[in-house]
């Protein structure tokens, strides 16, 4: 299996450097991965570096707390796009879905599919923070708005992905709409058995020990 072509290759830690940003562009491109995961503020930077190769920007909407207005997280979305972006990982409000505010979490999720029509939307929704019922409901509400993956975490939450999540997640989110594993994946025999739960991309810092 080309394990690979699944893997998002990540950096989001606050103290990135450029020089981080080009050695993550350098191996991505080495090694054929997906694309790269950095925060916004490196976007232009890194699709310059990823010119005319097949890996693919991508980067994190309303990251790490999912808190921003819903007009800011559009705005932050079409900027990046602008940018050199063609992927974006947006986080979800956390705190209106708890509360049960499911119109409100679909406006903000809709806001950013409008913002990214035509590049790949993928929804955090923070696994470690919901009851499998909201997991459920929040699935199928990215189903709803045509998101393009569901991503199980931001990696700075209180726990990463598991393969019990990513299965729920798959089956609850329908056939249109993919599932991205992220948060505290740094092997092989992890990579393998979260895409065996229904896993379609990977979001990872250890895509080179995994390969």
């Amino acid at each position: 299996m080309n394990i690979a072509k699944y893997i998002d290759h990540t950096i989001l830690k606050p103290i990135a450097q450029r020089k981080d940003i080009e050695k993550l562009c350098n191996e991505a491109k080495e090694y054929s991965f997906a694309s790269v995961c950095v925060n916004p503020c490196w976007v232009a930077y890194a699709s310059e570096l990823l010119k005319g190769s097949s890996v693919k920007v991508c980067t994190v909407i309303g990251f790490p707390l999912g808190a921003n207005d819903s007009a800011v997280k559009a705005f932050e979305a079409k900027h990046a796009i602008e940018q050199g972006a063609s992927e974006v990982d947006m986080v979800i409000n956390i705190g209106a879905l708890k509360a049960g505010e499911y119109d409100l979490v679909k406006k903000d999720i809709q806001a950013v599919r409008e913002a990214s029509v035509g590049k790949i939307l993928k929804v955090i929704i923070e696994t470690s923070y919901l009851t499998d019922e909201e997991k459920q409901r929040v699935c199928k509400i990215c189903a709803e708005v045509g998101a393009d993956f569901v991503k199980t975490s931001t990696g700075f939450s209180d726990g990463g992905a598991t393969t019990q999540d990513v299965a729920l997640m798959a089956a609850s989110a329908g056939s249109k709409v993919k599932v991205k594993a992220s948060g505290g994946i740094r092997t092989r025999e992890d990579a393998l058995k979260m895409i065996e739960a229904g896993a379609s991309r990977l979001g990872t810092s250890s895509g080179i020990k995994i390969v």
